[in-house]
């Protein structure tokens, strides 16, 4: 999914802040007892999504799309001090490992993981206005979850959609099915002149939307 050779990205590794112990926790443990752990953000795009909540110091953030709690802990670093971050999943057999990889952070409390049909949760948290949204979920849902969330975002809010590169794939001549999928979603935030947009080439690609 790497769209850097390994040198470049051990390179990128070296000038970027560390994980923190529980994180690499996460990292070791999804990859030995989780199936397609490289679902995982990781370490790099995991500083990313750190720097990018950190910035914007967000009250409110939405993640669709939880798997183990990586990205999670990532985001929930740049909340204020009375901040929240929702974050959905339908994936009740990890529910147990990642309660507890929350339950040992610095974020507990500021977590409201919740299990359940991602498009049914989003309407029930449509009284919160948000400041950060990250989806990373099955992707053929993308657009839908973009056109959800979007009234709830404040302007000059973020959007950070992951996988938009798709290994590459998106440069086929002939693309499949899931990149076809892939496709239709970029050229949709592409033509949506309410926000400003770029994709950065992190990993599998991260597509940051900004609310005009």
């Amino acid at each position: 999914m790497n769209l850097i050779n390994d040198d470049m990205q051990q390179l990128l590794l070296r000038y970027c802040e560390p994980e923190s112990e529980l994180l690499q926790r996460i990292d070791r443990e999804t990859n030995l007892k989780v199936l397609m752990p490289r679902m995982l953000s990781g370490h790099y795009q995991g500083r990313v999504l750190s720097m990018l909540s950190k910035m914007i110091n967000p009250s409110r953030i939405l993640e669709i799309g939880t798997f183990t709690g990586y990205a999670t802990l990532c985001l929930a670093e740049g909340l204020t001090d009375q901040g929240r971050i929702y974050t959905l999943d339908i994936n009740e057999e990890l529910e147990e490992m990642v309660r507890g990889y929350f339950a040992e952070s610095n974020y507990n409390d500021k977590i409201h993981y919740i299990l359940g049909d991602a498009t049914a949760t989003i309407r029930t948290l449509n009284h919160e206005t948000l400041d950060l949204v990250f989806i990373d979920a099955d992707k053929k849902n993308n657009g839908n979850y973009y056109d959800l969330v979007f009234d709830s975002l404040r302007p000059g809010g973020l959007i950070i959609v992951d996988n938009v590169l798709w290994s590459g794939k998106v440069l086929d001549n002939n693309p499949d099915k899931d990149t076809k999928i892939i496709n239709t979603f970029n050229d949709k935030i592409q033509a949506d002149n309410r926000v400003e947009k770029l994709i950065l080439p992190v990993r599998d690609g991260l597509f940051i939307i900004r609310k005009k």
